[in-house]
């Protein structure tokens, strides 16, 4: 199993103040905007069929994070919510669980007692969430609280007006100080809003520098901007880790999130996936998916391979 220790110590000297991280952030190879694009959409024209598709969509529900992020959550959906992750579809035992439930601060107790017993995660937006403007002492006490509540998983947002002002060395500190507040308590997931980064180059830099301040992974969006996870986008962050394990030995997970809607788009990023780094991400410890529209499609195409008919959304409970 590849090392998962932080590799910050690797990068002191990089890290040592503003000018030193923005040389190397800087230093990155530039990205090939078209040539970025065209593999993503070679990859995606794979075509998998029987033995392989039903293979790759039970591997897709098992790295799903079944997501409520809304203000309008109760107690009652997230123990909905809980119940559909520990058993996605009712009349087949056989299918397998998601990966986690990924619920606000408050909702986290809520979650936990319904998982109980299950191994499915609970994940918490933490931070100010989706913005990433607050305070560090907010952004630490909003972790604390969601670790006491009992998540194993914590999903941060950097404060993008930080990074794209080019205050490099004061986003790394916040992950950092999160990363520490996590210890070894919660995973921490970084998301970037790749959508609100504007070029690939920053999406390159912001994966380095999550990396390097101890995300355990990676993450494309929150799924609340106009453009959230894309092949393109996360190909590029499958091989800034691919390149992070190369040069450090440290292995770091990837989350696309928001519109990925369908086990078609499902199946094109584990294809990247494949292709990109390996079987060794071909795990829920490794690869996520951010989602909750995506869990009924897959499960319905799931029902189609096994009876050779199609349920119909009616069939499949309704997030």
């Amino acid at each position: 199993m590849p090392t998962t220790a932080p590799a910050a110590h690797a990068f002191a000297d990089v890290t040592a103040s503003e000018s030193t991280l923005r040389r190397f952030l800087h230093g990155l190879p530039g990205v090939d905007a078209v040539g970025l694009e065209a593999r993503a959409a070679s990859l995606g024209t794979r075509s998998i069929k029987t033995t392989a598709k039903a293979y790759a969509i039970d591997l897709a529900i098992s790295m799903i994070d079944l997501t409520t992020l809304e203000g309008a959550d109760t107690p009652g959906k997230v123990r909905a919510l809980a119940a559909k992750a520990v058993r996605p579809d009712p009349t087949d035992r056989a299918t397998p669980t998601t990966a986690a439930v990924c619920v606000y601060p408050d909702m986290v107790a809520t979650a936990k007692a319904a998982l109980k017993g299950s191994g499915v995660k609970v994940a918490s937006v933490a931070t100010a969430f989706p913005a990433g403007r607050a305070a560090l002492p907010v952004k630490l006490a909003d972790t604390a609280d969601a670790i006491a509540a009992g998540a194993d998983e914590i999903d941060m947002v950097i404060d993008r007006g930080a990074f794209l002002a080019g205050r490099y060395l004061e986003v790394y500190e916040q992950i950092a100080a999160i990363k520490a507040e996590c210890g070894d308590r919660a995973r921490l997931k970084v998301i970037f809003e790749t959508g609100e980064l504007s070029t690939y180059d920053n999406i390159r830099r912001a994966s380095w520098l999550g990396m390097i301040a101890g995300a355990d992974f990676i993450k494309t969006s929150t799924g609340k901007v106009a453009v959230n996870a894309t092949p393109a986008n996360t190909l590029l962050m499958l091989e800034a880790v691919r390149d992070f394990r190369a040069q450090t030995g440290v292995q770091i997970g990837v989350k696309p999130a928001g519109g990925i809607r369908n086990t078609k788009e499902a199946i094109k990023f584990l294809v990247l996936v494949n292709e990109t780094v390996g079987a060794d991400w071909l795990d829920n410890h490794w690869f996520r998916f951010g989602a909750s529209s995506l869990l009924n499609d897959l499960l319905m195409q799931r029902q189609k391979l096994a009876t050779g008919h199609y349920s119909g959304p009616d069939y499949v409970t309704v997030d």
